[in-house]
């Protein structure tokens, strides 16, 4: 279904479409939560697939790096996409991509079978935070903007933290756990094709053009508000941002790429770390905490979303720190609190950078440009989630869990401690820029063109 045309009788007064109301910019949200529900739900069960299947720790993370090829070969195109033909011809196959995911899961007999859906479930994933959370920030329009940040950063790590808990409790509670698990989330999915049908979104200015349209600036004479020049050049290439955005993509991937690289580990080697520490394999408490960790990154963001972004950053680098230091605490002292406390920091830091480099993103990138602007932004975090974690799976295979998550540790504070150090030596002109998108009090009250 394509993106809703401008009303006639508006396009000819010039004023333009009426916002969406309030409650659309939430429940565009929700596709954005029931993809990321997938891409932990799987957690919980990897102990019945090694059980079952038989492998080891370092192929575990090699099944998890497989969700990140598939999203990092995902948002390779689906940002351009999703800013020259419109959100929904994105996210509605990525839906699409999804649900096969989890038929695959259901049924899967074979460690290959798990990477393909995986693989499937990166790709979703891609076209979700590339297309969707843009779609947010769209439905919001420019006088909400801070709001359409906010929710679109919050479905993700809400969706990313309600998938173990579900997938634990159902697995423990019902019979057939992997066909029961698949068979909810499908549902939820199901919904969230629904929503992204009926979203109140307009056509992209190329998509316009080409259908012959002409815009309500243009036939008002006036130049268009905000709009950047359509990205050009091939479709599948490394998204980028617009010329002068360099330096705050830059700084929201100093704190938010150890971040989510933080919480990646916890995902993958988090259940193997539980089993060392509590020699228990409970899917529950392994839900329980990989859900902890991400309702803190939400709930964080809550907190502090009238923080200034360079305090946001700067707090993330710190939590970050703070986490591994437990987490390397956790595994010498075999103390459970220590652990969790590893998991809580680092849902913190992750929310925290994320919330602080869309922030950023949101302030200065046109909307045209936006989905391939959120596409950069998650290139540039997963690519360390996703190399980091399996290098370290391996490492234990060879010197032992222990050490392998000390020197996990140790690079991570490093890398946290440099990306805080950058922001702060930043001037302040780059991360609260003036002149682009203000509070959203003295906001302008109608949409983007």
């Amino acid at each position: 279904m394509s993106e809703t045309q401008t009303d006639p009788a508006r396009r000819r007064t010039g004023t333009g479409p009426r916002p969406a109301p309030t409650w659309w910019v939430w429940l565009a949200a929700w596709p954005v939560t029931a993809v990321f529900v997938l891409s932990n739900v799987a957690t919980p069960l990897y102990a019945l697939w090694q059980r079952d299947i038989g492998f080891s720790k370092g192929t575990l993370t090699v099944v998890f790096a497989f969700y990140i090829v598939g999203l990092l070969g995902s948002l390779l195109v689906s940002g351009v996409a999703a800013d020259r033909l419109g959100r929904k011809r994105v996210l509605l196959p990525a839906l699409g991509l999804a649900l096969a995911a989890c038929a695959i899961f259901a049924t899967a007999q074979s460690v290959a079978a798990l990477f393909a859906a995986r693989l499937f479930t990166g790709i979703a994933v891609g076209a979700v935070v590339s297309a969707g959370m843009a779609a947010v920030s769209d439905v919001a329009g420019t006088a909400r903007a801070r709001l359409g940040a906010l929710l679109a950063s919050c479905a993700m790590v809400f969706g990313a933290g309600l998938g173990p808990l579900l997938a634990g409790v159902l697995s423990e509670t019902l019979p057939a756990p992997t066909v029961t698990v698949f068979a909810v989330e499908a549902a939820l999915l199901a919904t969230a094709v629904l929503a992204v049908a009926r979203m109140p979104l307009h056509r992209p200015a190329a998509v316009r053009q080409t259908a012959g349209e002409v815009s309500e600036s243009a036939e008002a004479g006036r130049p268009e508000e905000r709009r950047a020049e359509p990205a050009r050049g091939s479709w599948v290439r490394l998204p980028r941002v617009p010329q002068g955005n360099g330096l705050r993509l830059a700084l929201g991937l100093a704190v938010f790429a150890p971040g989510i690289t933080a919480t990646s580990f916890v995902l993958s080697l988090g259940p193997s770390l539980l089993s060392g520490l509590l020699d228990t394999t409970s899917r529950v408490v392994a839900g329980a905490i990989a859900c902890a960790m991400f309702l803190a990154a939400t709930g964080v963001q809550f907190l502090v979303q009238r923080l200034g972004r360079r305090a946001m950053l700067v707090a993330g680098a710190a939590a970050i720190a703070a986490s591994m230091a437990a987490l390397i605490a956790a595994v010498h002292t075999s103390n459970v609190p220590a652990l969790l406390a590893a998991a809580l920091l680092a849902g913190a830091g992750q929310g925290l950078g994320q919330l602080g480099g869309l922030s950023l993103l949101n302030a200065s990138v046109p909307p045209d440009r936006l989905a391939e602007a959120n596409a950069a932004f998650n290139v540039g975090g997963y690519l360390p989630a996703g190399t980091l974690p399996v290098a370290t799976g391996y490492l234990s295979d060879a010197i032992g869990l222990a050490s392998g998550t000390t020197a996990f540790g140790i690079a991570l504070i490093t890398l946290a401690v440099a990306g805080g150090i950058v922001v702060l030596t930043t001037g302040r002109r780059v991360t609260e820029p003036a002149g682009t998108r203000t509070p959203d009090r003295h906001r302008r009250t109608h949409p983007p063109r």
